[in-house]
């Protein structure tokens, strides 16, 4: 076993102290409202679709977030899927996103009929670089008939996804100014992101529109879940449309006016979320002690660094992550196999969505830094049980 990867495994074990067992990358924490609220729909019933609860979500989620609307969508990739839509991407279109990304997000934009046109990230945030981003639009692309075309390909842009990689907010200054220069519709995949914020407004805001995801393994879960977030009421309100299968409201009988989907999260999984929702503050807290305590541990260690919020940022950190100093695949794979052997739960950054077969052909920029990150990237345990019980700390 090499010095760094020892070093590695040393200092995780330090941070978190002995473990008995797994420790997961990320786990869920039921200790509040959950069992009740749940047992609740199943007592009065309402457990499908239709709810209390569900609108009791949407209500304290568009709360929690400071965002006008909130619709509670099956998924994070059903949110992410509408909130294209509504952003008013077509088939044929073109979407740009990150390489450097989980594979909802490309999934997404092929639900819609669109292309993935990938794009580099930048080493502070992990998210999308406008300097890279800029020039490679001014190198491709060109403003014509009031929207942004790919010179190459003849397709409209029609969406640039942003993504809030492992919670870390992107530069939303810089993106938001090159969205309107440019002339395309900023969506925000900030399914990772719940909890984080921009200069002190929280992610999910800064674009036309925004999803969410409540995952099993996110910040809190609502088993599976997600959420579409909006400060237009009438972009919300096609969005509980869409969502529910585009059935216009009647007592009774049903008519659908257009082809809707069937998004719309069960009363039970509302429960569950409404219970999460309560507690994100104090788990947030946690979450952020143990990011301090990786980032004193790991500062004096040779070859590796722990990755620490942008600036004018105040990030979730969903998954606590380590940038080797230099690509080393032998390295990578040996600080990725020793931690897991020891029961620490340890992973690489998702595949490069570019280097998928199914997406192989899209039209892409340089993505050097992203192939950069992806061989050194390092995800470790982040659940908030890992500095002490809830309501306290170890």
């Amino acid at each position: 076993m090499s010095d760094t990867a020892q070093s590695i495994l040393e200092t995780v074990r330090r941070v978190i102290g002995e473990r008995d067992g797994f420790v997961p990358l990320h786990e869920p924490e039921f200790s509040g409202n959950e069992s009740a609220y749940v047992a609740d729909c199943i007592e009065t019933g309402w457990v499908s679709s239709v709810g209390a609860y569900v609108d009791r979500f949407e209500q304290d989620l568009a709360a929690f977030t400071g965002v006008g609307h909130a619709v509670a969508t099956v998924n994070g990739t059903a949110a992410l899927h509408v909130a294209l839509l509504l952003a008013g991407v077509k088939p044929g279109d073109e979407v740009l996103m990150p390489t450097l990304t989980f594979i909802a997000t490309a999934n997404a934009t092929s639900y819609a009929g669109a292309k993935p046109h990938f794009i580099d990230s930048e080493a502070q945030t992990l998210a999308v670089d406008p300097v890279a981003l800029e020039r490679h639009l001014a190198a491709t692309c060109e403003i014509r008939d009031g929207s942004c075309q790919n010179r190459e390909t003849g397709a409209r842009i029609a969406a640039l996804i942003v993504m809030h990689a492992f919670g870390h907010p992107a530069q939303l200054d810089e993106l938001v100014a090159l969205s309107e220069r440019w002339r395309i519709p900023l969506v925000e995949d900030a399914a990772e992101s719940l909890g984080s914020s921009y200069k002190g407004k929280h992610t999910g805001q800064f674009g036309t529109i925004a999803a969410l995801s409540f995952n099993g393994n996110k910040v809190m879960t609502t088993g599976g879940g997600g959420a579409i977030l909006t400060n237009d009421p009438a972009l919300a309100k096609r969005a509980k449309h869409l969502t529910t299968t585009a059935r216009v409201p009647h007592r009774w009988n049903f008519v659908h006016d257009e082809i809707g989907f069937n998004y719309r999260l069960p009363n039970l999984n509302a429960a569950l979320g409404c219970a999460q929702l309560e507690r994100v503050p104090e788990m947030l807290a946690r979450k952020r002690l143990l990011a301090r305590r990786y980032e004193t541990a790991f500062a004096p260690l040779q070859g590796v660094r722990f990755v620490t919020e942008p600036k004018s940022s105040s990030s979730n950190y969903w998954l606590c992550t380590l940038l080797l100093d230099r690509r080393d695949a032998r390295l990578h794979e040996e600080v990725l196999e020793t931690l897991n052997d020891a029961d620490l739960m340890a992973r690489p950054v998702w595949t490069l969505i570019h280097r998928l077969a199914m997406f192989a052909h899209c039209p892409r920029a340089d993505l050097a830094c992203a192939e950069d990150l992806a061989a050194r990237i390092v995800n470790i345990p982040s659940s908030p049980n890992l500095v002490g019980p809830p309501g306290g700390v170890r």
